[in-house]
């Protein structure tokens, strides 16, 4: 079993500022506006483009390709922003690649919980304390 999101990053909705609304409350537009801010930890890094579209297969192989995106991901204070819009926009652009720190293979599998109305911030919770299972190639991660 593994663990999505594990490593040094804090706890998800302790790194979320005062004030600030939960990200299923935003329109798409202010979605858009705070994932493609100077806050974004992706804006502006010269992280390998390809790193954010891992191509494996595997999930293990997949997770060491992204694994310098997954790392900006873990600490970037706008990642539930991130993980609401690709959610959003998951006919779009938000399937395919890293988005709000999760591999394409991961947010399909927390999708439904999304979909029933658990929040982003709670999966990133959920996530981070190791309470959220998920079927990935066949086999059971913890995110």
């Amino acid at each position: 079993m593994y663990e999505i999101g594990s490593g040094t990053s804090a706890d998800p909705a302790a790194s979320r500022r005062a004030g600030e609304d939960e990200p299923a409350q935003l329109t798409d537009r202010q979605l858009l506006e705070r994932v493609t801010s100077t806050r974004a930890r992706c804006v502006g890094t010269e992280v390998d483009p390809d790193a954010w579209f891992p191509v494996a297969t595997r999930w293990q192989q997949a997770r060491a390709e992204a694994a310098s995106a997954l790392a900006l991901c873990a600490v970037c204070p706008v990642r539930a922003e991130c993980l609401e819009f690709s959610m959003r926009q998951w006919g779009e652009v938000g399937r395919h690649g890293v988005w709000g720190g999760l591999l394409e293979a991961e947010r399909a599998a927390v999708r439904e919980h999304w979909l029933a109305g658990v929040s982003v911030v709670r999966l990133l919770v959920r996530g981070h304390e190791g309470r959220q299972s998920v079927e990935v190639d066949d086999e059971t991660h913890k995110i």
